[in-house]
């Protein structure tokens, strides 16, 4: 109720034109949808329960904008508007730019000051499956799609064993037999599989056939886990011969969603970034949201986020982030194309003599960029200049003389070669300064307080996992996703709103006699 006080009418219907056709009877207020989809996981509701809640509960009545005596509206009308936002490209985005514009107009939000990002990972809303699992469920759902879409067709190649095979949701545990009961099985499941996908692909079979979505998944996940050999035998692929996790699917219910790996966790599924503004006088809300399948690196959405931020007019002077998301590469982008100050730590030396402390880390030798040539702390000079791409990524190597580096008292402590001269590869000059300016800031305390403000994104990330449930997608698909994390983004928006509206006055954290005691001898 807050909200409707401060904030009047949230968003107009007029704003949503694009979604609806021009003809055709009139349907419900889409701008009432839009703020009854935000309730609806400020309270993590399923879509009945927001249904009930339009019908019979005043404060929703009030925020919504409906008399007291509104019936309300079918459950499945919520499930038809998320729809629409994720058919059309950039729907839901705009649907927080709405808000964010109204937020601008209150007061409660500006561009510049100091904003925050991170990310963390979603799990699917699909079970987990084993390789085994995998292809057998992939083929059952590929038989199910066939036997709606041609029976006649699919009647005659089906066999004796393949209802009990095939009719139910396969679940295989652990087989007797070890590895090779598992590749006969997988075979087994690899021959049925082909036996539907020739005969798909026959000159005689109807065209349409191998356009069904689950027969495309089934032709991919055979092509990713099953080969041909020398002897024209259909064989199981082993695990290191598989293709990257970025390509294979884990489930033939959501292609989108993908396999990951990330330090101590992994899941299949997705990765969501949430960036919020952290000024002290005003609420911290989310300014900008990025889902994108698992296997997507975070550094790949740094420059993503800025320039969607900048279409909003939305640019902080200031963008907090962790060493995932920074280089100096980045640094320098943002500071030239958006005047952006990024701030975060830049990824250290990983030398052997950086990392041991001891020897001639490459901060020890001083670069002449004149002369393209590197000097080492004995006062030798580098013979030759090479320009090197690694990963994409252009690097200049300096390497010294052969006869120099033998004869020099500090080898041991320069190169592990036992007879190679030292070479060091350097970023290009602009981003070599930025690197090595960076990694002196971050050694100092003034920069470590700086930074520190950079942990509010967590507690951020914990309050939507926990309080409007971001950690599960509830939808399949990475364009549903992004819609659940939108809605989630703005929800968690509009219960900052209304706390901060409530609570004039914002109350410090309690102190303990002990930590007063420690801060008076300081």
């Amino acid at each position: 109720m807050l909200i409707r006080d401060r904030l009047d009418v949230l968003f107009e219907d007029e704003e949503f034109a694009d979604l609806y056709p021009d003809d055709g009877r009139p349907g419900l207020s889409p701008g009432q949808l839009a703020l009854v989809s935000v309730l609806q996981f400020a309270e993590n509701l399923s879509d009945r329960a927001a249904a009930d809640a339009v019908r019979t509960r005043i404060d929703w009545k009030y925020a919504i904008g409906l008399e007291l005596e509104d019936p309300g509206f079918d459950h499945s009308v919520l499930c038809e508007f998320r729809a629409r936002l994720a058919e059309q490209d950039g729907a839901a985005d705009q649907l927080l730019e709405l808000m964010l514009d109204r937020l601008v107009e209150a007061g409660l939000l500006k561009a510049g000051g100091r904003q925050r990002t991170d990310a963390t990972h979603v799990l699917a809303a699909v079970r987990t499956l084993s390789r085994l699992e995998l292809v057998a469920e992939t083929l059952r759902a590929a038989l199910e799609e066939l036997a709606e879409a041609a029976p006649a067709w699919l009647a005659p190649l089906i066999e004796p064993e393949w209802a009990k095979r095939y009719g139910r949701r396969v679940e295989i545990g652990k087989l007797p037999g070890g590895k090779a009961a598992v590749t006969a099985r997988a075979e087994e499941f690899g021959r049925d599989g082909q036996k539907i996908l020739t005969a798909a692909w026959a000159a005689c079979a109807p065209p349409g056939l191998r356009l069904l979505p689950q027969v495309e998944i089934l032709r991919q996940v055979w092509v990713h886990h099953y080969f041909w050999d020398v002897e024209g035998l259909l064989r199981w692929r082993d695990g290191h011969a598989l293709p990257p996790a970025s390509l294979r699917f884990d489930s033939p219910y959501d292609t989108d969603a993908h396999y990951c790996v990330k330090r101590d966790t992994a899941w299949s599924g997705y990765r969501t970034h949430f960036t919020e503004t952290c000024d002290e006088e005003r609420p911290g809300l989310v300014v900008h949201v990025a889902t994108t399948i698992s296997t997507v690196q975070d550094i790949e959405l740094t420059d993503t986020i800025h320039d969607e931020l900048a279409g909003r007019q939305l640019l902080p002077a200031e963008h907090v982030v962790d060493a995932g998301y920074i280089s100096p590469a980045r640094i320098e982008r943002a500071q030239r194309v958006h005047g952006i100050t990024l701030l975060g730590p830049v990824v250290a030396d990983h030398s052997a003599q950086a990392k041991a402390g001891s020897g001639f880390a490459k901060a020890a030798f001083t670069i002449d960029w004149d002369n393209e040539q590197a000097i080492c702390p004995r006062g030798a000079t580098s013979v030759s200049w090479t320009k090197l791409n690694i990963k994409d990524h252009t690097y200049l190597q300096a390497r010294f003389a052969e006869a120099d580096c033998r004869t020099c008292p500090d080898r041991a402590h320069c190169t592990s070669s036992a007879t190679g001269p030292r070479s060091i590869a350097v970023l290009p000059r602009p981003l070599h300064e930025i690197q090595m300016s960076n990694r002196l800031d971050q050694r100092t305390e003034q920069w470590q307080r700086r930074y520190a403000i950079r942990a509010g994104i967590e507690a951020t990330l914990s309050q939507n996992v926990r309080a409007h449930g971001l950690r599960r997608s509830r939808y399949r698909g990475l364009a549903k996703t992004h819609v659940q994390h939108v809605l989630t983004a703005m929800a968690c928006n509009v219960t900052r709103v209304s706390d901060w509206i409530s609570s004039t006055t914002r109350t410090r954290r309690r102190t303990t006699h002990f930590h007063a005691l420690c801060a008076a001898a300081a």
